[in-house]
């Protein structure tokens, strides 16, 4: 073994070791911002190590420098653009949108070795095997995460979208991924057969994601990152690099638990996903034109009174705080009470949002103290002994018609915001969630609505919880 090879071999030990722990602190909000700095430092020296190794290596030509720099810059140079630009209600389809790259990337590894390696001979197992899995898991995840960035961004119906015949196409784009592994492996000159493995695995991808239902999205997300981080450590395996191996591997291992527990956590079955009818309703109940009418309106005023007579609060977040980015505002009412005695706390839904901890990162942005973010089946238990309810832009996560069959997110455990003493809605209209069903706890009894902007709607209810705290 030369200098140069024991040099990267430690190099990429140090960059896996970076990962490992990286992944590890990001287990929490109180490190995941250090876990996230020592992942990017780990993958920094692994790129500097492979350009110092393609320096000393000599072989790549002029037209590879051209291709490697321009990649890095632009690459990038997009990554820290869109990193700081972005607003926090995009970044779930900016993860997406990320998924799709790194799931292209490696398809396009795994096709160009092929067509290298492809010279007329039988491939052997240990090649082969990774090659066929880059395109299909690659394959599968480019096409399958633009189709959820586009259901994310709102240019795709969130609504499951289901045609005649869409299992049999499952079905067939199955087959047709087994028949060209097959062919692949077996006659590697025919290169119709790379055509017909990249096709199925892009339309396998589609047929997967379309009938999913927008209410069920983070968890796809987190399935298609579990995919990619597959199809990078296949990628690895193809060119024979470890970082990539133990990377990808490392992304796979947590998207795969992180997608089992959503799953669990959401009464939903993994296989459905991959059969293409995860999130799927049997009928039109409760679509988005039958909007409850009977909803009782209230005031900043009425609010600011209820919540300063209350010994429990629970705050209840979702997309609509984020779009609004009113984080800082919610904060500001939980100190307000709590200075003044009164116990609050946010029972956070495991979807709530557009991806996984999509309100715990917006909580803990403002310092919200980690404990008092109540997961599903705690908050649950507390309802019952709490005086208000503040549900603020959350919708599908609240919704009683998740009890009833039929629907798009029937058998999905909710908030169970309705048992409280006392509900109020913060909404900016009538308009049903994200899964495009209409949510009858907007016209209970208990339930009040305040039609606002959430920013500006916290701002008068915390000017007004003052005015009856200082009394």
């Amino acid at each position: 073994m030369t200098g140069l090879q024991t040099c990267s071999s430690l190099v990429y030990l140090v960059s896996a070791v970076c990962y490992v722990i990286g992944v590890h602190l990001m287990r929490s909000p109180k490190t995941a911002r250090k876990g996230n700095g020592l992942s990017c430092l780990g993958m920094a020296l692994a790129v500097v190590m492979i350009v110092v190794t393609i320096i000393a290596d000599g072989k790549i030509t002029a037209a590879g420098w051209t291709a490697l720099v321009a990649g890095l810059v632009l690459g990038i140079l997009y990554g820290v653009v869109k990193a700081r630009k972005v607003k926090m209600t995009d970044v779930p389809q900016l993860v997406s949108l990320f998924n799709a790259v790194g799931g292209g990337a490696a398809a396009t590894i795994g096709i160009f070795d092929y067509l290298q390696v492809a010279n007329g001979t039988h491939l052997s197992l240990i090649l082969s095997i990774p090659v066929v899995l880059d395109v299909i898991i690659g394959g599968t995840t480019f096409s399958g995460s633009l189709i959820a960035t586009g259901k994310l961004a709102g240019r795709v119906s969130g609504k499951p979208i289901i045609f005649p015949g869409g299992r049999l196409c499952n079905a067939l784009s199955i087959i047709a991924m087994v028949v060209g592994a097959v062919w692949m492996i077996g006659f590697p000159q025919n290169y119709w057969a790379l055509v017909l493995e990249l096709v199925a695995a892009l339309v396998f991808g589609l047929l997967m994601t379309l009938p999913i239902g927008g209410a069920d999205m983070p968890v796809v997300v987190s399935l298609l990152n579990a995919f990619t981080g597959l199809a990078v450590a296949f990628a690895g395996f193809v060119i024979d690099h470890q970082v990539l191996i133990i990377a990808g591997a490392l992304v796979g291992a947590a998207g795969t638990i992180l997608t089992l527990q959503m799953a669990e956590a959401m009464n939903r079955s993994v296989a459905n996903i991959l059969a293409g009818g995860f999130g799927g309703g049997a009928s039109d109940a409760g679509a988005a034109d039958d909007v409850p009418v009977n909803v009782k309106e209230t005031s900043a005023d009425d609010i600011g009174l209820q919540l300063a007579y209350a010994h429990n609060v629970m705050i209840v977040p979702g997309y609509g705080l984020a779009a609004a980015q009113a984080q800082h505002e919610v904060a500001e009412l939980a100190k307000l009470l709590t200075d003044h005695g009164i116990n609050v706390n946010y029972a956070i839904h495991p979807v709530a949002g557009r991806m996984p901890g999509h309100m715990n990162v917006l909580l803990a942005d403002v310092n919200v103290p980690y404990e008092e973010m109540k997961q599903m089946d705690e908050a649950n238990s507390m309802f019952e002994n709490t005086d208000v309810s503040l549900v603020i832009g959350a919708n599908d996560v609240t919704n009683p018609m998740a009890r009833k069959s039929g629907n798009a997110i029937s058998g999905m455990p909710i908030l169970d915001v309705d048992k409280s003493k006392s509900v109020v809605i913060i909404k900016r209209s009538m308009h049903p969630g994200y899964a495009g069903i209409a949510n009858p706890l907007f016209s209970d009894d208990q339930a009040r609505m305040f039609f606002a902007d959430a920013k500006k709607g916290l701002k008068d209810i915390i000017a007004a919880a003052k005015q009856y705290l200082d009394e």
